[in-house]
């Protein structure tokens, strides 16, 4: 059986960067790594959206995330932190973790921030030194409009900083352009590279913040240390060379595609997923879903965990559960990166199958048929 794999990370990784992973180790202070890094540096702008330097981290999207926080902040200093999910709470972790004063803008989960309810918290606090906030949130399925927080940030002395781990090259985000000071991504999501690597990308405005605080605590997540040896495209520490070599064909994959062209092929993807599942008499979870992933509601009298072994079994399809208090409850069907529409396609007929012997009542085909509708458009 062919496992399909449709998780919102890892992901799926192209045949290219699985081959490249597969070559001989190589040493990382040399010539050839300098270039692979400088050019990883150019196409990581592209994918980003910015003429500021991008950090490469050898560590896991949170890695990014904890730099974000103990570069910028020290104890005492406020953030408002933007809660809408799991990923929402790890930003509080880690800003209650280096002593921060945490204002939470908090929603049930399943909705999205508005930009009014950021604006009211800085004005309520406007000795806010950062907003941290969340473009996809995957533990719902919700999106975020960091376009209009960037526009309310900008005003203020305020950091705006961005978790775009599973949405970046996914989403429609512009970091210069929407005025984000600080965003962080992983390589395991649309990037199409295993998990293993985290990249920061900063702005002016973030860089004279970063250089203000002489008190920060933090050695290995020094952001000011990878700035400098970046301009040699060198690394501080031992950097995973192995996944920076691979990584660099993922990304001249979505730089040929164009990022308009990947961004409207989510987005495709994402229409199909909805109608398929709605066409089913299925639950979105999300009010606001985002083009990553769609969040499905377990329908009363199923077996959410049962059914999710039955996909794995059966079909080789691999759906994610939800997290926390969530398992059980949603499944959650992810569209980025190297995942295709056939892919999706095929996740929506076995979990036909699977709710029928469930008891679930619906009509073979009835799914397939409202995404393939919506992908012939």
């Amino acid at each position: 059986m062919k496992p399909r794999l449709l998780t919102p990370g890892p992901t799926p990784v192209p045949e290219e960067t699985l081959l490249e992973l597969a070559k001989p180790v190589t040493f990382h202070r040399s010539a050839e790594f300098r270039q692979t890094l400088a050019e990883l540096q150019e196409d990581l702008k592209y994918v980003f959206q910015t003429t500021s330097p991008v950090i490469t981290l050898t560590s896991s999207g949170t890695g990014g995330m904890e730099a974000a926080v103990s570069n910028v902040l020290t104890p005492g200093q406020k953030a408002i932190v933007c809660v809408a999910g799991r990923w929402g709470e790890r930003w509080r972790g880690i800003c209650k973790a280096f002593g921060v004063e945490i204002v939470a803008v908090e929603v049930p989960y399943g909705k999205a921030v508005e930009p009014s309810q950021l604006a009211d918290a800085l004005a309520k606090h406007p000795d806010a030194v950062a907003v941290y906030t969340t473009l996809s949130e995957t533990s719902t399925g919700v999106g975020h409009d960091i376009r209009a927080f960037g526009e309310i940030v900008a005003k203020t002395p305020a950091l705006l900083v961005v978790d775009a781990i599973s949405g970046l090259g996914v989403m429609e985000l512009r970091m210069d352009d929407w005025k984000v000071d600080i965003c962080v991504t992983g390589s395991q999501k649309a990037l199409m590279l295993p998990p293993g690597l985290a990249y920061v990308a900063v702005s002016d405005k973030a860089w004279k913040c970063i250089e203000a605080n002489t008190a920060s605590r933090t050695f290995y997540f020094d952001l000011k240390k990878y700035r400098a040896k970046l301009a040699e495209s060198d690394t501080p520490y031992t950097p995973a060379n192995t996944l920076i070599k691979a990584q660099r064909l993922s990304l001249k994959r979505l730089r040929s595609e164009g990022l308009e062209s990947v961004w409207a092929r989510h987005a495709k993807m994402a229409a199909a997923a909805r109608a398929g599942v709605t066409a089913l008499g299925l639950e979105l979870f999300a009010e606001k879903p985002n083009n990553g992933l769609t969040v499905i509601k377990v329908p009363a009298n199923v077996d959410g965990n049962a059914v999710l072994s039955k996909l794995e079994k059966k079909f080789g399809i691999k759906l994610a559960n939800g997290q926390d208090n969530l398992k059980g409850k949603i499944w959650r069907m992810a569209h980025m990166g190297y995942i295709d529409q056939f892919e999706v396609l095929a996740a929506i007929s076995a979990l036909e199958l699977v709710l029928l012997e469930s008891g679930y009542k619906l009509e073979p085909g009835t799914g397939v048929a409202a995404a393939q509708r919506e992908l012939a458009k």
